[in-house]
């Protein structure tokens, strides 16, 4: 288990632009900055006309190596919303496709392996990432530190537990059966897997950090898929390997998954800074199960969450659910809102825009 200090106020590494005044940087050291901060998972992606425009006939995949047209769909929430933060353009399979996986991003499915990862040979036959390999992300982000002022960028990689499932299943999942099943039948092959998978994602932080992203975000999109017991045991000594790290770049670790609910301690044990909440729980209640956490009393930090569905919904519904979220989030020594999960295709862009400037008048 990892047990790592709290977060201190260091000077920005060389590369690392220095944000003593960003609203996101001080809820995440849980801090209460002046305005509640708010940025959206998805905010750069098919929801703005701007972003299907330049997409227009560009793989996804081929949009993640391109550094200006990363850079570029990166900037335009923060142009059309005023979010306190920007998240790297990217995907959780990136590093994977860099390595030299046969992986893609099928559009209306998701990341596909052309071969499914199932026994010893082809863990072993994995290929590790190496820096340059995803050197036009770094690129990328470069520009980004060059052209987003005062707003922090968000660096970004998806979970070993995540990216093993991908791996596992051949694609996305509903149940993970063959996940499960590896793990538990084959304990010793899936901590080979889940520990390669550590290292690859590693490596693609510490990539977005030396070219100098202001924070990162594990995502484990699918860990609520375990028990905590199974997610201690099998999960967590490889996602606290990737969250231990990154320590030394001093920045703010969030850790996400979705139905993660009955996960919380266990992944602020795992060693992040925040923990990102979905919609099934309130706030408060996430942070009164963060304060059972092996790393309490520390300051908690939370991120969320707004159901996105609700995105939908009319302005008087949504705008009582985001005064209730900002409420409840003043539970936490900080608090940075955001939606449960990510924003999704339909959601019209100006809605998203007026939730921004409710929540920094609130």
């Amino acid at each position: 288990m990892s047990q790592t200090t709290p977060l201190p106020r260091q000077s920005a590494p060389s590369g690392r632009r220095e944000l003593p005044e960003a609203p996101f940087l001080a809820a995440a050291r849980g801090e209460r900055p002046a305005r509640t901060p708010v940025w959206f998972m998805r905010q750069a992606g098919r929801s703005l006309p701007e972003y299907r425009a330049l997409r227009e006939g560009v793989p996804m995949l081929d949009a993640c190596f391109d550094p200006e047209m990363l850079a570029e769909i990166t900037l335009q929430p923060v142009r059309r919303h005023g979010v306190d933060a920007a998240i790297l353009f990217s995907d959780i399979v990136v590093p994977l496709k860099a390595a030299g996986v046969d992986i893609d991003i099928v559009p209306g499915t998701g990341p596909v392996a052309a071969a499914p990862v199932r026994d010893l040979a082809a863990v072993k036959a994995l290929p590790e990432l190496e820096p340059e390999q995803v050197s036009k992300v770094a690129d990328g982000v470069r520009l980004l530190v060059e052209r987003l002022g005062e707003t922090p960028l968000i660096g970004f990689a998806g979970a070993p537990f995540t990216l093993a499932s991908y791996l596992i299943e051949g694609g996305p999942s509903r149940n993970h059966e063959h996940t499960k099943a590896l793990m538990h039948s084959e304990p010793e092959l899936w901590h080979q897997l889940a520990g390669r998978l550590a290292d690859v994602a590693l490596t693609f932080l510490r990539a977005q950090l030396d070219a100098g992203v202001d924070a990162v975000q594990l995502f484990d999109s699918w860990a609520g898929a375990l028990s905590e017991r199974d997610y201690r045991e099998f999960v967590l000594p490889h996602s606290a390997k990737v969250l231990a790290g990154v320590a030394d770049h001093g920045v703010p670790r969030i850790h996400f998954g979705v139905g993660t609910g009955e996960l919380l301690a266990a992944m602020r044990d795992a060693g992040a800074d925040v923990v990102g909440v979905d919609w099934r729980i309130p706030l408060d209640e996430a942070v009164r199960r963060l304060g059972h956490s092996g790393r309490a009393p520390e300051k908690i930090a939370v991120q969320g969450n707004l159901d996105p569905a609700l995105l939908h919904a009319s302005w008087p519904v949504l705008e009582a659910e985001v005064r209730r979220i900002v409420e409840e989030g003043k539970a936490a020594d900080g608090h940075i809102f955001n939606l449960g999960h990510g924003v999704l295709p339909g959601v019209d862009p100006d809605v998203l825009t007026r939730v921004v400037g409710l929540v920094h008048e609130l």
